[in-house]
């Protein structure tokens, strides 16, 4: 009688350890869909120290679906996690190719919404700037994205200077039309100001933007 071959839960060389693991990584992975916020941060947590989202494919599919999350130190550790699985270990190994498959097709499929997240997580997290620009890098469409929250005033100023700054960062050629325009837009306004001074200030000091918007523009020149 022949049996079927299972899913590849780890993307293993060797298979040393790999049953010793399966309980522990079922039972947290479980947990990742709790409502309860502390039952998914310590189901990512436990994740972690198994080194499971390096190993598997399925558990790497399933924490990068958290980069939207609610809760924003949940999304820090997520956003850190994936980085580092991007990334070569300690020993200059790099995660095996179907878990970087697998994090990369997510990651090429991002839209504004998770964007916008990842860029909350850049705000409140300054140390995340070099994951966050790895995460956006294996996206094509997050320059257009990127350029699109920068250019939106409904979006606190702070947003949209991580915006702006991951464009420079990553290299983005595709904003670079919307950094122009913003940045002639932005130096009128701020010449009338200075000319006005007696003015009334406006609800958003959009010219806080500047200085990033100059820098990403020397960036990608």
């Amino acid at each position: 009688m022949t049996t079927q071959a299972q899913p590849q839960l780890f993307a293993l060389e060797s298979a040393s350890g790999e049953l010793e693991l399966f309980p522990a990584v079922w039972q947290a992975a479980e947990k990742l869909s709790s409502p309860d916020v502390s039952q998914r941060t310590a189901a990512v947590e436990e994740l972690a120290e198994l080194n499971a989202p390096r190993l598997s494919p399925l558990v790497a599919h399933v924490l990068i679906t958290l980069l939207s999350d609610p809760h924003l130190p949940l999304r820090a550790t997520v956003v850190e996690i994936i980085g580092d699985v991007l990334e070569a270990d300690n020993e200059g190994r790099p995660a095996p190719e179907e878990v970087r498959k697998t994090l990369r097709h997510w990651l090429s499929q991002m839209r504004t919404r998770p964007i916008f997240a990842i860029l909350q997580v850049s705000v409140a997290h300054p140390h995340l700037w070099g994951h966050v620009a790895r995460l956006l890098n294996d996206c094509p469409y997050a320059g257009v994205q990127l350029a699109d929250i920068l250019a939106d005033r409904r979006h606190d100023v702070a947003v949209r200077q991580q915006a702006a700054h991951h464009i420079g960062e990553v290299g983005f050629m595709d904003a670079l039309p919307v950094l122009k325009r913003l940045e002639s837009r932005l130096e009128t306004r701020l010449g009338g100001q200075r000319q006005m001074p007696f003015a009334p200030p406006s609800a958003v000091d959009e010219t806080a933007l500047l200085p990033s918007i100059k820098t990403a523009l020397k960036m990608l020149s």
